[in-house]
């Protein structure tokens, strides 16, 4: 996900972190103080206090708890793309049901385009515009409550709206809002939605185009902070929207589409049919077909292009006369499919360009729901255009002249955030690192995977070319006093620090989680209970740990505390190596300490002088009583040296005290 910026840039490793990016590397740190005596077990060890608590809601165990509800927005959208004037005019019908314990004296909505207007608080916030427009404009705004329908008395605050309701809504109850609007769609200064001309004609990418509602939670009630930049929290439920478009236009849409006989061409239909049996790229409108007036099922005039998504947060289109389309089959579990597509302008063509995105899409669901969780929807779509580096339920808008590497790790990415926060419905307002973390955490391994391996691995950090060790590339953040924690509300953390906390420390926390800590098969199990728990659901950060802690089977407190509520630093030192009664056949002791803060499990190689090795793994417990421990080597044989984590698995502030060379 991108945060919106003007010029943005992609970042050199990622070109994408969190749905392209500006990224600055960090300036160099001041020296730290001495690590020495700075671990005390007793700070690493202690209780940990998460935020939210448990109660009926909300289990100890990190599901939803017995008692746990959750409102619901349905809702049915009618919009008019109107090109000469660059505005979208709609009517829009919310159905919202009160599944709470609460009785609502109010209604609150999210008016995201009001973000664009003069003196909006993103503007004063890191998220300065160098254009603007009026934000929404609304001819009607009215409730229907039983069958009675009454103008509303609304308020607007910035990105909110306010609606006093005459008659409460109980719990259970159910009401309409019915709203008329139109309003400016901004250019490229848009940055998450915008439009702007290609060769063949406009792109519009138009996202955050109605009025949603805010969600009401059992953690704070009505969540409305302001629109400043970071992302989104909204309920689910289905929508049903239609776009009115010049006849000339293609229409990609968030869902089935459902009249495919009205928009359409015979050949296009038929085309789309062979795309849904073939695992290769099937053209549906070839660059050739640009503009040629039998492309089209009439040459004249408007098409409306209806849409149907289900059980989903929200909904996004991209509508141009410029796109090349195609597609390919999506083979999901249990014998089901999906359709993988991708739109993009003549200029995106050329080799390992957009002509391959649909076989990345295919390939990032497939991996994706093999993995974690089966992709729920009908189609995946990637559209090349304006707003590059976003991503809404089931499809991306990226960018036109996206090729190689980058392409592929964009598409990956921003499809996967169909997992998070789609499925899993993240607080991106208020924990970006959710959906941006747990996102590039399962990039990584989508990397691994595909094609063998040719576009990975992708490590995204920005702080060492492609290759090297991750572990030690977070020095650069962990040795910053002023990096925040990566539970930092998302709009205080700088730009500075946004991608190397927000996305790659969370990424390598959960990658440390899995690989050096719980182990893959512990950390799978627990991660997909976690997902499959929360589908469609509202977790917070606290229910994460929890989820973890229960089915990972540990008590994690002490990484938690460490690596997500405090950037601390783990310094681990080879201190000396003894021979038991200074017999080598008796066996050895090596002694290390623990120097900084931040405690991990780690390994220690014992090379012997005959050339054959042993590797010690030492736990996080080792740690939980002292700074220093005596670590048995079981062996009859000299050896020649010890080196602690010689795969640079771990973040380690100073390895230049990690081995010991003999004769000992």
């Amino acid at each position: 996900m991108t945060k919106p910026t003007n010029g943005l840039l992609l970042a050199a490793l990622l070109m994408l972190p969190g749905c392209a990016h500006v990224t600055a590397t960090p300036a160099p740190a001041p020296k730290a103080a001495p690590a020495a005596a700075r671990y005390n077990p007793l700070k690493a060890f202690t209780k940990l206090t998460l935020p939210q608590a448990v109660n009926s809601y909300r289990a100890g165990n990190g599901a939803p708890g017995p008692a746990y509800w959750q409102n619901r927005a349905d809702y049915t959208i009618r919009a008019h793309l109107l090109p000469a004037q660059k505005e979208l005019t709609a009517s829009e019908v919310i159905t919202y049901t009160n599944n709470s314990p609460e009785t609502l004296g109010c209604l609150w909505l999210r008016l995201e385009q009001n973000a664009y207007r003069k003196y909006s608080r993103a503007s004063f916030a890191e998220w300065p515009q160098s254009e603007h427009t009026e934000g929404f404009q609304f001819d009607s705004v009215a409730v229907d409550e039983g069958g009675k329908t009454t103008k509303a008395d609304y308020r607007i605050s910035d990105t909110r709206m306010q609606i006093p309701l005459e008659q409460p809504l109980k719990p259970h109850g159910k009401l309409r809002v019915l709203i008329t609007y139109h309003y400016t769609i901004p250019g490229k200064f848009g940055g998450r939605t915008a439009w702007a001309n290609y060769k063949d004609g406009a792109i519009y990418d138009v996202a955050q185009w109605y009025p949603r509602m805010a969600v009401f939670d059992d953690l704070r009630g009505w969540d409305t902070q302001p629109y400043l930049g970071n992302e989104f929290y909204l309920e689910y439920g289905d929508f049903d929207y239609a776009v009115t478009v010049p006849a000339d236009m293609l229409v990609a849409g968030g869902g089935e589409l459902l009249n495919p006989k009205e928009v359409l061409t015979a050949t296009e239909r038929a085309r789309l049919a062979e795309a849904a049996k073939s695992d290769k790229t099937v053209a549906i409108r070839g660059t050739d077909e640009i503009g040629n007036p039998s492309s089209r099922p009439k040459t004249s005039g408007e098409l409306t292009w209806r849409f149907h998504m289900k059980n989903t947060r929200d909904v996004a289109f991209s509508a141009s006369a410029a796109f090349i389309w195609d597609a390919a089959r999506i083979d999901l579990p249990d014998g089901k499919h999906a359709l993988a597509m991708s739109f993009y302008p003549r200029e995106s063509q050329g080799k390992n360009a957009w002509p391959r995105s649909t076989q990345y899409v295919k390939d990032a669901v497939e991996n994706f729901s093999r993995r974690w969780f089966p992709y729920p929807w009908s189609t995946a779509i990637n559209i090349a255009g304006p707003a590059s580096g976003m991503e809404y339920p089931g499809m991306a808008f990226d960018g036109v002249e996206d090729k190689n590497a980058p392409l592929f790790w964009i598409t990956a990415h921003e499809l996967g955030h169909s997992w998070f926060p789609m499925i899993v419905g993240f607080n991106e307002r208020r924990n970006a690192w959710m959906d941006e973390g747990f996102n590039t955490f399962i990039d990584t391994y989508e990397s691994d995977d595909f094609n063998h391996g040719e576009w990975g691995p992708k490590r995204d950090s920005e702080f060492a070319p492609q290759g090297g060790y991750p572990a030690d590339d977070i020095e650069t953040v962990l040795k910053d006093k002023d990096a925040p924690p990566i539970v930092t509300r998302a709009d205080a953390i700088k730009e500075k620090y946004r991608h190397p906390v927000t996305y790659f420390k969370t990424a390598l926390g959960l990658k440390l989680l899995r690989e050096q800590i719980l182990g893959p098969e512990r950390f799978d199990f627990a991660f997909r209970k976690f997902i499959r728990d929360w589908a469609y659901r509202h977790p917070s950060p606290s229910d994460f740990f929890r989820a973890m802690d229960s089915a990972g089977g540990e008590d994690l407190a002490w990484f938690w505390r460490g690596w997500f509520f405090n950037n601390w630093n783990a310094d681990l030192a080879v201190k000396k190596v003894t021979y038991n009664a200074g017999d080598p056949t008796k066996g050895a002791t090596v002694t290390v300490s623990s120097l900084d803060r931040l405690i991990l499990p780690a390994t220690l190689q014992v090379d012997f002088t005959d050339g054959t090795k042993d590797s010690i793994r030492i736990p996080a417990e080792a740690w939980i009583q002292k700074t220093e421990v005596s670590v048995p080597v079981y062996s009859t044989k000299k050896i020649a040296q010890v080196v602690l984590d010689p795969d640079h698995a771990i973040p380690d502030a100073d390895r230049g005290n990690n081995e010991l060379k003999g004769p000992f």
